[in-house]
């Protein structure tokens, strides 16, 4: 693990919730490292600030790697329903954002055969969110 990841992974832990948001934005490309799915998973569920859920649904959104949205979907099947709707407030921010999130539905596809029910279950809310971002 690089020192910088390692830093990453201290700001995920951080009270101040702007330094999680920032830990949040910088991990989304690291979705596919262990440590980093465990600390964005933390984040996509933050206790503490919605914002952070957000904002890294949103920058998980913007990978759309399958990793990045595997990640959003697990959170997404944990959630309570304030928890989700901010999930689904940051998915939404980067498919209407500028490029929108191009990958996320082709990640939902595959995500439909996950051997997880709950990857199943959070990606048909996640494909569901995506064909009508309203």
């Amino acid at each position: 693990m690089t020192k910088e990841l390692e830093a990453t992974l201290a700001e995920a832990s951080s009270p101040a919730w702007t330094r999680r948001v920032r830990a949040g934005r910088d991990l989304a490309s690291s979705a596919d490292v262990p440590e980093a799915a465990e600390a964005l998973v933390g984040l996509l569920l933050d206790a503490d600030d919605t914002a952070v859920t957000r904002q890294t649904a949103e920058a998980l959104t913007r990978a759309g790697t399958e990793a990045s949205v595997r990640l959003i979907a697990r959170a997404v099947a944990e959630a309570d329903d304030n928890r989700a709707d901010w999930l689904q407030t940051g998915v939404h921010d980067a498919l209407m954002g500028p490029g929108g999130a191009p990958g996320v539905l082709a990640a939902c596809g595959k995500l439909a055969r996950d051997p997880e029910g709950a990857v199943r279950q959070g990606a048909a809310h996640i494909a569901a969110w995506a064909a009508d971002p309203r």
